[in-house]
C-alpha cells in the first residue's frame, strides 16, 4: 500500500478524532474513565478499524494517543508507552485483519500489558482481595477495558462499516480501504 497525501490527511483526521472522543468522554463522564486504575477509553474502538482503513488508522491512533496523553500529562512513561501500545495494537489488528474478531482480541492485549504494566505506578489499583499483586491487578483491569473497547465496541463498528452499503459510498468518495 502506497502512503500518499490522502493517507496523511486521513491519519490527521483519525488522530484528531481520537483526541476529540477522549476529550468529550473526559468532560462528559469524568477523569477516572480515561485515566486511572479502572478505565475505558472509548476512543480505543478506533484500533479495530485498522482492519478496514490500514495505515492511516494505525498512525492516527498512535498520534492521537500521544496528543491525549501529553495533554492530560501524568508522566513520561504514559506519553511514550501509551502511543507505542496503540501502535502495536493497531498494527496487530491490521496484520490479522483476515480474521477480524481474532484480530480485535489480539489487538487489545498489548494495551493491557503495556499500559497496565506501568500505570499501576501512578494509580494503585483496587485491592483484589489480596489475590493479585498491584501490577497484575492493573494489567488485568486495563486488559479487560481494552477488550471491551477494541474487541466489543470496535469489532461491532468494524462489522457495521464493512457492509457494502456503507463502505462503497466511502470508497467512491476516495477513502482507501485495506483489503
Amino acid at each position: 500500500m502506497k502512503f500518499d497525501s490522502r493517507d496523511l490527511t486521513s491519519t490527521a483526521v483519525f488522530a484528531a478524532l481520537y483526541v476529540v472522543i477522549n476529550i468529550v468522554q473526559m468532560v462528559s463522564v469524568g477523569n477516572p474513565t480515561i485515566y486511572g486504575p479502572i478505565q475505558l477509553r472509548v476512543a480505543d474502538f478506533m484500533i479495530a478499524l485498522a482492519a478496514l482503513f490500514g495505515w492511516p488508522i494505525i498512525g492516527g491512533v498512535a498520534i492521537g494517543c500521544f496528543l491525549t496523553n501529553a495533554y492530560y500529562f501524568i508522566g513520561a512513561p504514559d506519553v511514550i508507552l501509551g502511543p507505542i501500545a496503540n501502535l502495536i495494537a493497531a498494527w496487530l489488528v491490521f496484520f490479522f485483519r483476515k480474521r477480524r474478531l481474532l484480530a480485535c482480541i489480539i489487538g487489545a492485549l498489548p494495551i493491557g500489558f503495556i499500559v497496565g504494566g506501568y500505570l499501576w505506578l501512578f494509580f494503585p489499583p483496587p485491592d483484589v482481595f489480596g489475590i493479585l499483586p498491584a501490577w497484575a491487578a492493573m494489567i488485568a483491569s486495563i486488559t479487560i477495558s481494552s477488550l471491551i473497547a477494541v474487541a466489543v465496541i470496535g469489532y461491532a463498528l468494524l462489522s457495521i462499516l464493512s457492509r457494502p452499503g456503507i463502505i462503497e459510498p466511502l470508497k467512491s468518495r476516495g477513502l482507501k480501504v485495506a483489503v
